[in-house]
């Protein structure tokens, strides 16, 4: 990851810093005076030497190896000596150069020259700890600036033992590269890495990357392999610091934008209920490109860790995870401790949320009291509101009033069995805007990230009512709406919707059943009315199998599976997964997810509602039944009176008018036969997929070979 701070606010370095040059420890290459040695092509003397006209070859050969170790130990700490110069590259602050008087004795300059790298990479080792210490480069890049730091305090004090020696006659200038050995090394392998660190201006996690890379490279020479794992861990302690807060407070305290965790605060957690393709558990704290190589592995857990302690705290639930001495994340090792500190973070965090979810916020008890409305488990209150709503949702779309639904339903919900539930109050009606078919289409494409359908795709009926169009819809509040999001609920919604036209089908045809039942004193042998009653039967044992298919072999199943898998769940995202898992399973086992046999069964209850219709008009208007249902299939009369004609010549007309009866009753029959048998191939193709398939194929054409 290269340094983005640029983006974030931070304190600016007074400018006094870098315009003081005794505080950068650079004003030894800023003093100004003249110089014995001539500027070279491609440098310019960055500073001078002293002034001393005489070349040292002019001195003996031990003369001039005191004054060389003089000038060296000068040059190790950046300073410029008599005879040695340091230069700087024309366009390169950052690259030095040293040189020798070319009169010196030849086999001085070699020695010489091999200290040279060893100074050269402190001047850019010092160089990068001064600019990497400025606010702007990160905590991990202070971190790493600070141990180096303390690594040329041990440099310097170094050099000044061997000035010691020096001073007293002790030091050669064969000794003095003996003596450099050990720190040869390692300084030039802490140079290649502030190289690249600086090329590419890496900051947080790719620092640490890439001096863990270099220490995995160095494992030939272990003196340098420890240096860069101490630098390593030093750098490490600044991020581990950021990493602590996330996974024990669920805090992002990451001032320069280091961390691999991003958050994104225009997410807010109301859109889980207004939006359904809402995006904030999943984005609200999203993982970010260059994740250290140690965490990479976990840091799934760690993002999580942070979230669930996260929720917590926006139910006001203040929670930490338990600390102790070795809890702590502040060290980095090759022991690898630190994943089990996080790990035994994250069972805390992910055990009190789900506890709190389940115990405080009822989890289940809410998805049970879903399932009783939404799913019809318990069917007494939507018998009542039948009843009662009947007129009110025959009407047309713009015509319905959905508060006066809303009143219907809550006096249904207070007379029935559902008053004892305290959830009922969450309860509140919709009427949607669109048929069944099209949203679902649309449900489809949003899950496919594709753009919705034209509207010429997907046919509406011609006249849409309220039966087609009435749905419930639930409360969920903060931090249940995590689980039951507005895209659950929807699917719950499309459930429902199915089911309860398919009770109303349901009861269309109970009612013509009934008026079947009315006249069967009367003798209809050979007449359209017997043959009506078969076609009744029919249709009756369809929508009756469809019924017990839906919620028996569909809906009951899944429940109990799905119950029972969250109640062994160890996550609240284990949570989520079983029951979105639920839902998706039952839409496609309701065959919602399929079109074709979707249009055919809606084709089919059209059929039904309008031999329902026809035949309950047809009794009633020729035979004076006593009306155990009216036009809509309710319940009327308790004291049924004993069948009879009304007159002769209405039993005149109904013998006159029989063909055409008949006609018509064959015409339903015909294409409810048609209709049915259709059904056929598609379920015995999707059957192979689904195997529960093969009962409901065999309870339905088995309906239709009664015929």
């Amino acid at each position: 990851m290269e340094n983005n701070t640029s983006t974030i606010s931070c304190p600016s370095t007074p400018r006094w810093n870098s315009e003081r040059p005794f505080l950068t420890g650079r004003f030894h290459q800023e003093t100004k005076s003249t110089s014995r040695f001539a500027d070279t092509d491609g440098y310019s003397v960055g500073s001078l030497s002293l002034g001393f006209e005489k070349a040292i070859g002019c001195y003996n050969a031990a003369v001039q190896e005191l004054v060389v170790i003089d000038d060296i130990l000068s040059a190790m700490v950046g300073i410029q000596g008599r005879y040695v110069s340091i230069k700087r590259a024309h366009g390169n602050e950052d690259k030095y150069t040293f040189q020798v008087d070319a009169s010196m004795d030849l086999a001085l300059q070699e020695l010489a020259k091999r200290v040279f790298p060893l100074c050269e990479n402190f001047m850019l080792i010092n160089q990068f700890v001064e600019s990497r210490s400025q606010f702007k480069n990160g905590l991990v890049n202070h971190a790493f600036a600070a141990a180096l730091r303390a690594l040329l305090l041990d440099y310097q004090a170094m050099v000044a033992q061997l000035e010691h020696q020096f001073r007293l006659g002790r030091l050669s200038l064969q000794g003095l590269w003996f003596y450099c050995q050990p720190m040869m090394g390692s300084m030039q392998a802490l140079s290649n890495v502030i190289q690249r660190a600086s090329a590419n201006n890496f900051a947080g996690s790719a620092v640490l990357n890439l001096l863990q890379s270099q220490a995995k490279a160095m494992a030939g020479d272990s003196g340098v392999r420890s240096l860069l794992e101490k630098m390593t861990e030093c750098a490490c302690n600044a991020y581990l610091g950021i990493l602590e807060r996330w996974v024990y407070e669920g805090v992002i305290d990451d001032p320069y934008g280091e961390f691999f965790i991003a958050e994104n605060k225009s997410l807010q957690k109301e859109s889980l209920t207004q939006d359904y393709d809402a995006k904030y558990w999943r984005q609200r704290y999203s993982l970010k490109d260059g994740i250290p190589s140690f965490l990479a592995n976990i840091s799934g857990t760690i993002l999580t860790t942070g979230k669930y302690l996260n929720v917590m705290r926006e139910c006001g639930h203040h929670v930490q995870v338990p600390l102790s001495e070795n809890s702590k994340l502040m060290t980095f090792g090759s022991n690898h401790r630190y994943l089990e500190c996080i790990k035994s973070a994250y069972d805390f965090a992910s055990s009190e949320l789900l506890n709190l979810i389940k115990a405080k916020y009822d989890l289940m008890g809410k998805l049970r009291s879903i399932k009783h409305y939404l799913l019809l488990d318990q069917g007494d209150f939507l018998v009542h509101f039948m009843d009662i709503a009947r007129d009110e949702l025959t009407k047309k779309l713009d015509e319905i009033s959905v508060e006066k639904l809303q009143s219907l339903l809550d006096l249904a919900l207070r007379t029935t069995a559902a008053a004892a539930d305290p959830c009922h109050e969450d309860l509140t009606c919709c009427v949607e805007t669109s048929s069944l078919l099209k949203k679902l289409g649309t449900l489809k494409d949003r899950e496919k990230s594709r753009p919705a359908p034209d509207d010429n795709d997907l046919e509406e009926p011609v006249s849409i009512t309220g039966l087609e169009t009435f749905s419930l819809n639930y409360k969920i509040r903060w931090p249940l709406s995590i689980v039951i999001s507005k895209n659950s609920l929807t699917k719950y919604q499309l459930i429902f919707r199915f089911l309860f036209h398919c009770k109303h089908v349901d009861r269309q045809l109970c009612g013509a059943w009934q008026a079947h039942q009315g006249v069967r004193a009367l003798n209809m042998r050979g007449t359209a009315i017997s043959r009506s009653s078969l076609l009744c039967r029919s249709m009756l044992k369809f929508i009756n199998s469809l019924l017990h298919y839906l919620t028996f072999e569909v809906i009951e199943p899944n429940c109990h599976v799905m119950h029972k898998r969250l109640q062994t769940a160890k996550s609240i995202d284990e949570v989520i997964q079983h029951h979105d898992f639920f839902l998706d399973k039952c839409l496609r086992g309701c065959l919602l997810l399929l079109p074709e046999f979707l249009k055919k069964v809606e084709r089919l209850k059209l059929l039904c509602l309008q031999y329902a219709a026809a035949t309950q008009w047809l009794i009633s208007s020729s035979i004076d039944v006593p009306s155990l249902v009216d036009f809509d299939g309710s319940l009327v009369p308790e004291n049924p009176k004993p069948s009879k004609l009304r007159t002769p010549s209405q039993a005149l007309k109904l013998s006159s008018s029989n063909k055409t009866v008949a006609d018509s009753i064959l015409k339903f029959e015909r294409e409810f036969n048609a209709e049915l048998q259709s059904l056929g191939p598609i379920l015995n193709s999707s059957s192979k997929a689904e195997p529960y398939l093969t009962h409901l194929s065999q309870c339905i054409l088995g309906t239709g070979n009664e015929q």
